[in-house]
């Protein structure tokens, strides 16, 4: 839209492009208040005990479900005794405790009212992490501090657009240490070690694929560089005691969900793989015929949820919010896997399945983030509640900036797309029937993105994008020619700006009334730069393309 429809508009008739510099600058300013000093030292400082209560309820509702990293009795056992009188914590420790606290603080609240320590935090634990003892880290606790601070720095937002990079650095730090070989081929320990073991090597794959997705790098792993095997089924308690029994596959333990997402990894890996890797040879049947792979993988996961789901009798179960996280990660791949050819099917009906699909997985994508969305109206959902536990997904989207923010802004925009092309492809002599649950999904996204920039989100691109979409789509759903629907383009631009702008300000404690002269940071005052109304992270590297919008047409044959 920006490329082709009256971008010059935007810089000859408005004042949206100085706004936009203006918060760019602001954004600048705000960023600048917030980061703390280089480097931070880690001190023992720590927020009130219900505080740090209510923070780490929120990691292990959230990402500690999905991506198993601690071993909790233990945790719990050295956490409790940092409040006992006298307590002087190893540094370790409180450093692994404040990423923890870190990514607890994402979902605390609306606002994400904690951001500022969360960021403290996150440069605490990187400069902990930066000290030159290699051989003195070689151990569990080092890698576990590792890992929360890779999901620290993505989804508070320290050089998260680096993450892929250090994920590599994390991988190879765990292979060096023997983590890719499995416990049978190494000497013999207790079982604690050896299912810790498995655990972390798990989550460090998932890590893997996670960071390759959002950044478009390759997932620099194949499945013949390991063999260490999924994580048994244990639940933590039963790690104490060595003779143990493994539970059976259909009884629910802690560590059920992250087994059952194992069992997706390989198609996962061979999507990602197919998608960043530059040796691919990216037909569209190859498209299909992973699309089967990862469809029916993504069933045979279904079943297995499912099964503890409906298990009657039993208290214990995956939540529905753990419910939701897991379908917003496969429908991720999904639409990774079919975006692609999203456009081109607008052109060729040989790619119509695709479009079909990557809409599908949009609208999946963008019900299991926001439950309360009016596409989901129509159904009777027995989980749904008015807890804050269910606000948690939602919170993460909305108040981080990596995996399940990006994740819901493509799948808004990839509604929106189609929102667009379906009212361009309407033919008849009476309208055609239209799908008013695409219309709300950017409606609730413009709510969404204004709501981000709230709860302290410094880049106004997406609010601005989704307001032009909406008078755009109103205006083409009028049956608007172009020249009648420039005018709403420019005021919807001009308002999202204005609006953005006095967030800003008041956040950056200046006002409109200060001179331009303190704003201009070292931003060049010509023409504007439009790519930076494309999320940094969201289409970086992708295979060697520069131009923001062609993403959407690579590996098309």
């Amino acid at each position: 839209m920006f490329v082709m429809n009256d971008i010059h508009l935007l810089e000859s008739k408005s004042n949206v492009y100085p706004q936009l510099l203006k918060c760019k600058s602001l954004a600048r300013i705000i960023k600048a208040k917030r980061t703390p000093s280089w480097p931070t030292i880690p001190t023992r400082e720590l927020p009130e005990k219900q505080v740090c209560d209510k923070l780490i309820d929120c990691y292990m509702k959230t990402s500690e479900s999905v991506y198993r990293i601690l071993h909790l009795p233990s945790f719990m056992r050295d956490y409790e005794e940092l409040w006992e009188p006298g307590a002087y914590p190893d540094i370790a420790f409180i450093v692994h405790l404040k990423l923890i606290l870190a990514i607890g603080a994402m979902s605390y609240d609306d606002g994400f009212s904690m951001r500022p320590s969360a960021i403290r935090w996150v440069y605490e634990g990187q400069t902990w992490a930066a000290e030159p003892e290699f051989k003195a880290r070689l151990g569990i606790q080092f890698i576990q501090t590792q890992i929360l601070l890779l999901l620290a720095r993505e989804n508070v937002g320290v050089a998260g657009d680096s993450v892929w990079v250090s994920a590599g650095e994390l991988v190879r730090r765990a292979m060096h240490m023997g983590l890719h070989r499995d416990p049978r081929h190494l000497p013999k320990r207790s079982l604690f070690a050896t299912e810790m073991h498995r655990r972390l090597w798990n989550t460090i794959l998932e890590m893997l694929l996670r960071m390759s997705l959002t950044s478009g790098g390759p997932p620099l792993i194949r499945l013949e560089d390991f063999d260490t095997e999924p994580p048994s089924n244990f639940d933590d308690e039963q790690l104490m005691i060595e003779a143990s029994v493994e539970k059976l596959e259909s009884e629910y333990t802690s560590m059920s969900i992250a087994i059952a997402l194992r069992k997706t990894f390989a198609a996962r890996l061979t999507v990602t793989a197919f998608l960043n890797d530059l040796s691919s040879c990216g037909t569209y049947e190859r498209t299909l015929e992973l699309d089967v792979e990862l469809r029916s993988a993504y069933k045979t996961l279904c079943q297995t949820l499912g099964r503890f789901k409906s298990q009657s009798g039993g208290t214990s179960g995956p939540s529905p919010l753990e419910l939701r996280f897991v379908d917003f990660i496969m429908q991720r791949y999904m639409s990774a896997l079919h975006t692609p050819y999203l456009i081109p099917a607008m052109r060729q009906t040989k790619y119509a399945v695709s479009r079909k699909l990557a809409v599908e997985a949009a609208l999946k994508t963008w019900s299991a983030m926001y439950p309360s969305s009016a596409i989901m109206a129509p159904h009777v959902r027995q989980d749904a509640s008015n807890s804050s536990e269910e606000d948690l997904l939602s919170r993460l989207s909305c108040c981080g900036v990596g995996f399940f923010r990006i994740a819901s802004l493509q799948a808004s925009l990839l509604i929106a797309a189609e929102i667009d092309n379906q009212l361009r492809e309407e033919q008849g002599l009476v309208p055609s029937p239209f799908r008013a649950d695409l219309l709300s999904v950017i409606q609730e996204s413009k709510e969404w993105c204004l709501q981000s920039i709230k709860a302290g989100e410094t880049n106004v691109k997406g609010y601005m994008v989704n307001c032009v979409i909406v008078a755009h789509v109103e205006g083409l759903m009028q049956g608007l020619d172009q020249q009648e629907i420039s005018p709403l383009f420019l005021k919807a631009a001009e308002d999202a700006i204005e609006e953005c702008l006095a967030i800003l300000e008041e956040r950056a404690g200046q006002s409109q009334d200060e001179g331009a002269d303190a704003l201009d940071i070292g931003i060049r005052a010509q023409s504007p730069d439009w790519d930076f109304l494309v999320s940094d992270a969201m289409f970086a590297y992708n295979g060697g393309v520069t131009e923001p919008i062609n993403w959407m047409f690579e590996g098309v044959q």
